[in-house]
């Protein structure tokens, strides 16, 4: 590392990401790291997001890292406390708090290109330098907003998902929740049952699918502590059925259209079976295909609107005045407590979240959005050395983003272990591999549900600006492991930075 370098590396985001890449970089010989958090402690969406009903939305076997199972989740689908609290496990079993700096949001990087390394700037502090930068802030890590024309004018408490109040007594009180999306799913049951009153105003039907969800018996959670091997085989099991089901129907919709048919029929036979008044069981399904936005799971969620104390509203909000909520149709609805599930923004304001500049002052977030979405399996761009974003286009592997993070981590083992036997300090994936992993990505995405089934009215966010779904990782996650631990080394320009400056001194 260059005498002048203060770190290794910096990590930007202190999630299950963050972590996973620090626990990589420490197996491969680096100490020296800085992961540097804006909020003020570890976790991720599990610290941020403490909104009423909280939960995993995939097994708990399978939503963790596989080298550091929980043997002890309370329930198949574990609550978000325990998602913090395993977060918080992993950070002190692999000693990662010595290396975070909360409170500390990136404002920006910039790479020196002749001095090798990434300058990072921080709000209120000074810059710091790293010979290589990591971004881990997440694919749902900048709220959205909606743009309603009067909201800064309501005078009861306004409410974001992400930004839960766990003082606010809801009981009595007129509320009304904007969104539902998957988010909503989980929060609009726990709302409609302290609040006199709930009105929910939908843009978008969502696809809801039994939650398969029990209490994990004492005497499971003890078997899987001593005998490791039976986790390992559940967690096998719970990650082909959403390999063979889920991931199967959306990616590869042309040659499984029946299951992409088979989840919405299965769908709209639970909706019968909870709603039986045909007009909201019309407003409560999609007219868009399976898959094309993310579905979600809820034993709860189709039933609560059969309250007589909650009310779906499909007509548009025009505006929010000081005491409601007036629709296109001229109707007023007074509320005192406006909840916000308006998810989050990824395409104009996630990817990146922060400004990066690579090599002859490229704009990553300009570069992207000018062009076309794309990093190389998931995680390097040409022009920016040095540098793995690793919540990007295309990465996204199956269900579990632990599927995501240990993919990379496997990809990070080989690139730097390549590095270290060569001497080098230096990487950057060349132009030509990152337009062959593009065009193959594009192609595969051909049979997916995006381009070959009907998502026109889907308001999805896998879709960016360009109309590309680019954020899943269309293969396998078979393959994604294969290509992590395998893929060519050539597709990487490896130097050394020191030799570098001698050929060009």
């Amino acid at each position: 590392m260059n005498s002048s370098t203060q770190f290794d590396a910096v990590i930007v985001g202190a999630g299950f990401g963050g972590m996973g890449a620090a626990i990589a970089l420490n197996r491969l010989g680096f100490d020296n790291l800085l992961i540097l958090e804006r909020e003020d402690d570890l976790g991720g969406t599990w610290h941020v997001n403490r909104y009423p009903g909280l939960a995993v939305d995939i097994a708990s076997v399978t939503y963790s890292y596989s080298f550091e199972p929980n043997p002890y989740w309370s329930r198949l689908f574990a609550p978000g406390t325990e998602l913090k609290r395993y977060a918080e496990h992993v950070a002190d079993k692999y000693d990662l708090r010595r290396h975070m700096r909360f409170g500390s949001a990136v404002t920006g990087a910039q790479w020196d290109d002749d001095a090798h390394v990434w300058t990072v700037s921080i709000d209120g502090a000074d810059p710091v330098t790293a010979r290589y930068l990591l971004t881990a802030t997440g694919f749902l890590s900048q709220p959205k907003m909606p743009d309603i024309d009067g909201i800064d004018t309501f005078a009861g408490q306004v409410l974001h998902t992400t930004a839960w109040d766990d003082t606010i007594d809801l009981r009595g009180t007129r509320a009304a929740i904007i969104g539902t999306g998957a988010t909503a799913v989980q929060l609009i049951p726990e709302v409609a049952r302290e609040a006199a009153a709930l009105t929910v105003y939908q843009r978008t039907p969502i696809w809801v699918v039994p939650k398969l969800d029990a209490p994990i018996p004492n005497i499971v959670q003890r078997l899987f502590a001593r005998k490791p091997a039976t986790q390992r085989f559940a967690r096998a099991v719970s990650d082909g059925l959403l390999e063979g089901i889920m991931v199967s129907a959306v990616l590869h919709y042309r040659q499984a259209k029946l299951l992409n048919k088979g989840a919405a029929a299965a769908s709209r036979l639970f909706l019968r079976t909870q709603v039986r008044d045909r007009s909201l069981r019309r407003k409560l399904t999609p007219d868009y295909d399976f898959g094309c936005k993310r579905p979600t799971f809820s034993n709860s969620y189709y039933r609560t609107f059969t309250r007589d104390n909650v009310d779906l509203e499909t007509t548009s909000i025009v505006r929010v005045e000081a005491d409601g909520i007036v629709t296109a149709d001229g109707r007023k609805t007074e509320v005192d407590t406006l909840i916000l599930a308006t998810g989050f923004s990824l395409w104009d304001a996630n990817f990146p979240a922060i400004e990066i500049i690579g090599r002859e002052g490229r704009n990553l977030g300009k570069w992207w959005r000018d062009n076309r979405f794309q990093a190389y399996e998931g995680v390097a761009v040409p022009q920016f050395p040095n540098f793995l974003t690793l919540a990007s286009p295309y990465s996204y592997s199956g269900l579990s983003y632990f599927t995501t993070i240990e993919s990379q981590m496997a990809h990070m083992s080989r690139l730097f272990g390549a590095m270290h036997s060569r001497g080098a300090d230096v990487f950057e994936v060349t132009e030509d591999a990152n337009t062959r992993f593009l065009d193959r990505m594009t192609d595969n995405l051909d049979d997916s549900v995006f381009y070959r089934g009907s998502c026109s009215t889907s308001r999805s966010y896998y879709f960016n600006q360009h109309g590309e779904a680019a954020l899943l990782r269309p293969t396998s996650t078979a393959n994604a492991f294969k290509e992590a631990a395998a893929f060519p080394l050539t597709d990487y320009r490896i130097t050394s930075a020191e030799a570098t400056e001698r050929v060009s001194s």
